[in-house]
């Protein structure tokens, strides 16, 4: 059975000497002040990729290419690896191991923001859009398509399909997942030192408990699978 508690430290460690850091397993500010200032940025073991998850489509690989691209070009606070590694397992649940963008199953049938919105004023309309989840990670409610143009400048609500942009869907989750904006839970709030009990609690920051160590072990796999360049 998988220690994922000393796997965790024992990728913390690797990226810790990556990044010029002191190496004690934790990786904290100190940690986080070295690979900012090294202007080094996150990339994939692909052969721990692989050993961890099997082998990918290139549909698999171009999502994972396509989320890291975006956390790299993010902010320096995008690029801590424990972040990171949660991040990609977020996608990895999320996206049915597609890692691609997709629409929630059924989109929202039978859930409160399934239903057509007219955010005009106007008459309703079967052309109106319906607010159900898309991405990476499932935005829904307009309320939430709202914030997200506001925040990123794209037209989310009169074209939520460019939540499924792949470009559009990691700003939206890396956007969320650090400010907290779609539970009120930012990444911040649980993972300091990149620990295996923290990616279980940092669930809380998109779906309260559920599947949470499951996801968890993906993310320890994932910090183990990133390096730095």
């Amino acid at each position: 059975m998988t220690d994922y508690n000393l796997l965790a430290k024992a990728a913390n460690r690797r990226l810790q000497s990556a990044s010029g850091a002191v190496i004690d397993g934790y990786w904290g500010n100190g940690s986080q002040d070295a690979l900012n200032a090294s202007g080094k940025q996150l990339t994939y073991d692909w052969d721990k990729l692989r050993l961890h998850f099997g082998r990918f489509t290139q549909s698999q690989v171009d999502g994972f290419n396509a989320v890291l691209d975006a956390i790299n070009k993010y902010d320096s606070d995008s690029i801590t690896p424990p972040y990171v590694a949660y991040m990609l397992a977020t996608a990895w649940h999320e996206t049915a191991a597609t890692m691609q963008p997709i629409e929630e199953y059924g989109k929202g049938k039978g859930r409160p923001y399934g239903k057509r919105l007219d955010i005009h004023g106007g008459q309703y309309s079967a052309s109106l859009p319906i607010y159900y989840g898309r991405g990476y990670v499932q935005l829904t409610w307009l309320t939430n398509y709202v914030f997200m143009r506001n925040r990123l400048g794209v037209d989310f609500v009169n074209s939520p399909e460019l939540a499924l942009d792949p470009k559009h869907a990691a700003d939206i989750m890396i956007t969320g997942m650090l400010e907290g904006s779609f539970t009120g839970k930012s990444l911040s709030k649980y993972i300091n030192y990149g620990l295996y009990f923290e990616f279980v609690n940092a669930r809380r920051i998109i779906n309260g408990t559920d599947k949470d160590k499951m996801i968890a072990a993906y993310a320890v796999k994932f910090l183990d699978s990133l390096a730095i360049i």
